[in-house]
């Protein structure tokens, strides 16, 4: 049975959470859709040797072909797999940028973690032009809008892929698996608190005619609060897995993500990250293949969002209210940004039909 046509539930929901979260509905008739669903065969993990087990048991599936390479931050989630690659293996770390401007570069610690795992460093620098040139190949492709990050994936794929490389592994999930969401969990959370937090866009902030959908929060709802880390694990760990299997698939490489195998089978220590020991499972295996390094500070996937897109004067489709983006962060200016190209590609009839 095909799916029903909702623009304005799927405008709505792709603002608030980075996908449709009613998989029955679809942006037009017969638009392709993909979307992976997420393994249930997941391994419970109940401390950091169990955890550090279960990423050595993926990532020797993972690099068993020997074409494998591994996105390299300056983190510490893809830091502890650098430890667990082949050596002389490919890194990439992705390097954002901005003409006349710093900002965030992680490849200066990254190369550390390559040079101490006897890993082959190399740079995918990425530019607006990748953002304006590289979306709307994902976007076909998705039957959706696109994550910022989908372009950097995309882009670090194919230069893989180029360099003889047909997989590669990313440190995803380890955030939202183990507590690395420190930000959101730093205390309870109501329902009202939840939506205003954690949605990217309020849809009635950006659309004439928005929807306001809160189940995705409320069906984890317990007198008043919300359970942040299984919302988390449930929307948000779908929604990534979706966005990194889309870059990958499109590009044509194969996706390993050993932390989204696995799951925390004990309660979250909310105590130990509101002290400021954020995913401390993923740290204390850091510590022991990295012993005496400092932790470094987390920091997102770099992408400088507010400078690339300082000057973007916002929507012009008659779906947006005028000026809406005037107050908003790069961040998101970009997902107002990218789901009118994406209608603009529906109206041209520019995308893949089932």
């Amino acid at each position: 049975m095909g799916k029903i046509v909702d623009k304005e539930f799927c405008m709505s929901s792709w603002l608030m959470f980075r996908t449709i979260v009613d998989k029955d509905l679809c942006f037009a008739e017969g638009i392709k859709d993909f979307h992976v669903h997420p393994s249930t065969d997941r391994t419970p993990i109940h401390n950091s040797q169990e955890l550090e087990n279960a990423l050595r048991q993926q990532m020797a599936i993972a690099t068993a072909g020997g074409h494998t390479a591994l996105a390299l931050s300056g983190g510490i989630d893809s830091a502890i797999l650098a430890k667990m690659m082949p050596k002389g293996s490919l890194a990439y770390t992705f390097k954002c940028i901005v003409p006349g401007m710093d900002v965030v570069d992680e490849s200066p610690a990254a190369a550390q973690y390559a040079k101490e795992c006897g890993l082959e460093h190399r740079i995918v620098e990425v530019y607006w032009d990748d953002m304006v040139q590289l979306a709307p190949i994902l976007m076909r492709h998705k039957g959706s809008p696109c994550h910022s990050i989908e372009v950097q994936i995309y882009k670090a794929c194919m230069q893989a892929k180029a360099d003889g490389c047909n997989a590669m592994v990313y440190g995803e999930s380890a955030d939202i698996v183990y507590g690395g969401m420190s930000g959101l969990l730093s205390k309870d959370r109501t329902v009202g608190d939840i939506i205003e937090r954690y949605s990217y866009v309020l849809p009635y902030k950006v659309l004439r005619h928005p929807q306001l959908i809160t189940y995705p929060y409320t069906r984890w709802e317990k007198d008043g609060f919300v359970d942040v880390h299984r919302f988390l694990n449930d929307t948000m760990y779908e929604e990534a897995i979706n966005s990194y299997e889309d870059a990958c698939a499109t590009a044509g490489v194969n996706l390993s993500m050993p932390y989204s195998t696995t799951f925390l089978d004990t309660e979250l220590d909310y105590a130990r990250i509101r002290q400021g020991e954020n995913k401390y499972l993923v740290r204390e295996i850091f510590n022991r293949l990295y012993p005496g390094w400092e932790v470094p500070v987390k920091t997102p996937m770099p992408r400088p969002l507010n400078e690339w897109m300082r000057n973007w004067q916002g929507p012009q489709r008659p779906e947006f209210w005028p000026h809406c983006t005037d107050e908003m962060t790069g961040d998101q200016k970009w997902y107002v940004y990218v789901l009118e190209q994406f209608l603009n590609l529906i109206d041209n009839g520019d995308y893949v039909k089932q």
